[in-house]
């Protein structure tokens, strides 16, 4: 686990723009497997890759059509709500950062580290706003 004054600001990013975070499994279930659309970001410390995912992330949910329900954990630190959410992304492998789209528990659409990391954030918002245009 990470100290926590070095991901609190991590976590701020996301939660100032309305996202939930979640800390444990029954946390990540309830949000993931109920009626509606719920977007999922998996936050890291990773700066190669995490410093465009939340900007892109927030962009996403500002200015594209918004999931019903916008929830965040976070990697290395709540280990249960990571690994509840990542079996959920299954049978995508683990990656951090990595955010999902659900819709009434099924997975439609993931972006992985590979598909965020070297990326600037619009174009990865880009992509997020086209899914949510889709299943939301």
């Amino acid at each position: 686990m990470y100290p926590e004054y070095l991901v609190a600001p991590m976590r701020t990013d996301l939660t100032s723009v309305g996202f939930e975070e979640l800390k444990n499994a029954d946390e990540v279930k309830k949000a993931i497997e109920s009626e509606g659309t719920t977007f999922v970001v998996v936050n890291s410390v990773c700066g190669c890759a995490a410093a465009n995912a939340r900007p892109a992330a927030k962009i996403a949910v500002q200015e594209g059509k918004k999931p019903n329900k916008i929830v965040t954990v976070f990697a290395g630190m709540e280990k249960d709500a990571v690994d509840a959410a990542r079996n959920h992304m299954l049978p995508y492998p683990p990656s951090s950062p990595s955010m999902a789209l659900f819709k009434d528990g099924k997975l439609v659409h993931i972006l992985e580290r590979h598909q965020i990391e070297g990326r600037p954030a619009q174009m990865i918002a880009d992509n997020l706003i086209g899914a949510f245009e889709q299943f939301c």
